[in-house]
């Protein structure tokens, strides 16, 4: 993939430059390769914009398989002492190492603001332990500059401290492939998106 990492694509390439259309596009493609996965009955574990890659044409790829398990009973157990992203690993999954597909659907919803951010760390002027105490008491990311209101709906929707009203990656792809005809048919470009 020969743009590499979308983190790097965003920050650092020609990514910077990228509207919202775009992004949606490559959040959809993502989206897509997610609900692959869980209807494959696997899950990511570590899906953040760094482990995505950039090909021509804006393709993008899932990538680092190296945290990626088969799930039975939809849920994995992390053992003790494991170390994960914490700013895109899900309360659940973070303070009692429980995994599921809803918790790649948090990191999802992370993954969201980096594409409207160009590539901004989450969280920021937080460390991971705040991070944590904050999410638990409640705390969500605001909506980022510049971005619509419906699209940080969808992110709020990804990180419901009940994973079970997570919505399911198949809804995040229809979602977004049809998000500027039935969510934001009025969209105009500005400075930043």
């Amino acid at each position: 993939m020969g743009k590499g990492s979308l983190l790097d694509f965003l920050k650092d390439g020609e990514g910077r430059g990228l509207k919202l259309p775009n992004l949606v596009d490559m959040a959809a493609q993502v989206a897509a390769g997610m609900a692959y996965i869980e209807r494959m009955n696997y899950i990511h574990r570590d899906l953040r914009s760094a482990n995505i890659l950039v090909g021509d044409n804006l393709v993008c790829k899932i990538a680092d398989f190296g945290l990626a398990r088969l799930i039975e009973d939809n849920e994995y157990t992390a053992r003790q002492g494991a170390k994960f992203p914490i700013k895109w690993t899900a309360p659940e999954a973070a303070l009692y190492g429980k995994f599921t597909i809803k918790s790649d659907v948090w990191s999802f919803g992370i993954l969201l603001t980096e594409l409207v951010t160009k590539g901004r760390v989450p969280y920021p002027g937080m460390n991971n332990r705040e991070v944590l105490e904050q999410v638990e008491r409640g705390y969500r990311m605001p909506c980022p500059q510049d971005c619509p209101i419906s699209l940080h709906e969808l992110m709020l929707q990804c990180w419901k401290k009940d994973a079970e009203e997570r919505p399911t990656f198949e809804y995040l792809q229809a979602f977004l492939e049809d998000y500027f005809t039935a969510t934001e048919p009025q969209y105009q470009p500005g400075d930043n998106l």
